[in-house]
């Protein structure tokens, strides 16, 4: 199999291009135009902002002169001005998905039921699907991805983001046959669960992301999404609900991760976790029983055993995101995905404060809840509402106390919206 370099190159000599519709030019999005500007073979074709000024943006930050990007309303102008080789922007998500020429689909929303759109639609109209929108995927990937499946196209999540990076360790380590007892990412900053937007906006503003974005980071949520998602394309689960977020350098992590019976942290092992201090590198723990291959480790400087990391010290976010459409596009496979079958893990819905019946709740990165990790079959155990599908429609019908989980006899959610719909279904045909 030839790398991805050389097949763009090939694609680039041929005079094709994979043709890529953006949803979402803020930060993460603008990354990503100006990194796929630079490859061979493919092309940002299509931006999509509900700020169409974003998109644009994101062009002119390439070099693109605004005289050369067509902004359009209408799906025959888009079609029109991608067969003559422009740029094009808009604020209409529909016309990514349903371009002609578009190949793959990337949704950098992180809006969970502008995410479950996003990825139907996509689908529907056999385009293959990218997911920087990894909370969309920790709530319905299991229904998506048979959905793609079964449509003939590749549903993924992202080279880049935490969890595709630790699946490619993960793949690396698996296909040489050691034990991996551990996967993890680092939090690069302290959890502090009563973080909302406006307790953030300064820095937020200063950094030149949302005030939710930072507030979801800071309150640990998506740390616990990522998990997640780790989780369910794996086989690991959290050893405790919310994982032990120990604190620890790279070298102490292969210690750190034994068994207490062992002089470790952990109840059991094949569990997933994050660790402050080796942030922003993602890592795994493995093993053997075989004693040469602990004679060559140790020879190699890994450590004394039986336990060691592979660490990666970095993940390039949304900059590394066109290779994964490469990748479903060249190879037909996913970077990240959903295992089949039932989900293994749950984000659960926290609350941030006390809240009275009546009140209102926000989401992901708001003032009135945070999301836990815990086992998917915990959380069905215990009724809990997963976090995406919390939105500001959600009203309790229960007084809640800082620090309860959410569950579905407390809350009143919007079940109007498509991700609760393909939720249902998805508990519906795989349990």
């Amino acid at each position: 199999m030839l790398g991805l370099n050389t097949r763009l190159k090939q694609l680039e000599e041929e005079g094709k291009q994979i043709q890529i519709g953006l949803i979402g030019a803020g930060q993460m999005g603008k990354g990503m135009v100006s990194q796929m500007s630079l490859m061979k073979g493919m092309k940002p074709s299509l931006v999509i902002d509900i700020d169409v000024e974003n998109a644009i943006k994101a062009y002119t930050l390439t070099g693109v002169k605004k005289e050369d990007i067509v902004v359009a309303k209408k799906l025959q102008d888009v079609n029109y001005a991608m067969e003559k080789g422009k740029f094009v922007v808009s604020d209409n998500a529909d016309l990514a998905v349903k371009a002609n020429l578009i190949d793959a689909v990337v949704d950098a929303t992180g809006v969970p039921d502008v995410g479950a759109k996003i990825a139907m639609e996509s689908i529907l109209n056999r385009k293959h699907i990218v997911m920087l929108n990894v909370e969309t995927d920790v709530v319905i990937g299991p229904i998506l991805k048979k959905m793609a499946d079964n449509a003939g196209v590749i549903y993924t999540g992202t080279a880049g983001d935490e969890p595709g990076a630790v699946k490619e360790l993960y793949d690396f380590a698996d296909g040489m046959g050691f034990d991996i007892v551990a996967i993890g990412k680092g939090k690069n900053n302290p959890v502090n669960r009563e973080a909302n937007p406006d307790s953030v906006r300064e820095q937020a503003l200063k950094s030149g992301v949302s005030p939710k974005m930072l507030a979801c980071f800071k309150d640990g949520t998506k740390t616990m999404v990522e998990m997640t998602a780790m989780a369910n394309s794996m086989g690991f689960i959290p050893d405790i609900r919310g994982g032990h977020g120990p604190i620890g350098k790279v070298h102490e992590l292969p210690e750190m991760f034994k068994l207490k019976e062992e002089g470790g942290i952990l109840n059991k092992y094949k569990i997933v976790d994050y660790v402050n201090g080796v942030a922003p590198g993602v890592f795994i723990i493995v093993t053997t029983k075989l004693p040469q291959i602990h004679h060559e480790m140790q020879y190699l400087s890994m450590g004394s055993g039986p336990n060691y990391v592979l660490y990666r010290p970095y993940h390039l976010c949304s900059l590394e995101t066109p290779l994964t459409a490469a990748r479903a596009y060249i190879y037909k496979e996913p970077t990240i995905a959903p295992m089949d079958g039932k989900p293994i893990a749950e984000t659960l819905t926290i609350a941030k404060k006390d809240m009275n019946r009546g009140e209102r709740l926000d989401g992901i990165g708001g003032f009135t809840v945070y999301g836990s990790i815990d086992t998917y079959e915990k959380a069905r155990k215990e009724n809990a509402v997963p976090l995406g599908l919390i939105n500001k429609n959600a009203v309790l019908t229960k007084d809640v106390k800082k620090g309860q989980l959410i569950t579905y006899d407390m809350v009143d959610i919007d079940r109007s919206t498509l991700i609760y719909k393909l939720r249902s279904l998805q508990e519906e045909l795989i349990g």
